[in-house]
């Protein structure tokens, strides 16, 4: 009997190369490719797969979503493709649940198809989903920002929380300001918010994080907003929804 594998990732090269590779192994069929969240939980619940390879990362819905919206149980066995820094990487390895780190070799796809058949054989269901269940909240609970990849033009970059200065909103990514460079970051704001909270980062507004070590002053507006200024003279607006906490973390570390 083949394995019924479900490919869903944004990003339509990552597809195509694990579709490649899956078409070599014989005891694998791919029912169905998605390129977002959304879709995924369609197909899930349409094809039923025995195995999903679910982008972690992904624009609008991600995957621990996805997981989350699920309806039909027990789930799939999934495979995450992550591009999350080592850290992460040893929470998928405690809960053992296989991952592909981005970007990954087709020797270590054809590993991981080969771990998923022997877990496929023998698997309990209900350890199976206690043990995703408690992965997705490890991963929530514990992890940081120490080092920030970035890829750009085929390089990744790493930055470190203090060396950013702010981040915007920009739809479902946010723009990480570094000085006199900024990046592109597959993130929502409210993701980057979580992630950076114990970083002495700061929502100021619906659309900007702010490092508070780079705030020079802050200026009182009318009913009840304000003016950040930054060491580099860029100002952003304090909204009145996030001054009283703003406030309140400055007296703490100030």
């Amino acid at each position: 009997m083949k394995i019924r594998v479900l490919i869903v990732d944004d990003e339509l090269p990552a597809r195509e190369l694990i579709a490649t590779i899956l078409q070599e192994i014989p005891e694998v069929e791919i029912v169905g490719e998605c390129a977002n969240g959304s879709e995924a939980v369609r197909a899930i619940e349409k094809f039923t797969p025995d195995l999903v390879f679910l982008d972690v990362q992904m624009s609008g819905m991600d995957g621990f979503e996805v997981l989350g919206r699920i309806k039909s149980k027990p789930l799939p066995l999934i495979i995450f493709v992550t591009a999350y820094n080592q850290h992460a990487v040893r929470a998928f390895e405690v809960h053992a649940l296989d991952y592909l780190l981005k970007p990954f070799e087709y020797d270590r796809l054809r590993l991981a198809v080969k771990r998923a058949r022997e877990q496929l054989a023998h698997k309990a269901d209900g350890d199976y989903q206690q043990r995703i269940a408690t992965l997705i909240e490890d991963l929530e609970e514990k992890q940081q920002w120490d080092r920030l990849p970035i890829r750009e033009n085929g390089r990744i970059i790493f930055l470190k929380p203090e060396e950013i200065d702010w981040i915007a909103a920009e739809g479902n990514y946010v723009r990480v300001h570094a000085g006199k460079e900024h990046y592109l970051l597959r993130e929502t704001m409210a993701q980057a918010e979580t992630r950076l909270a114990q970083k002495k980062f700061l929502r100021v507004n619906r659309s900007a994080l702010v490092n508070l070590e780079r705030v020079k002053e802050c200026q009182p507006m009318f009913h009840g907003d304000a003016v950040i200024v930054l060491q580099n003279g860029l100002k952003l607006t304090l909204s009145h929804v996030y001054r009283e906490k703003f406030e309140s973390l400055v007296e703490r570390i100030g």
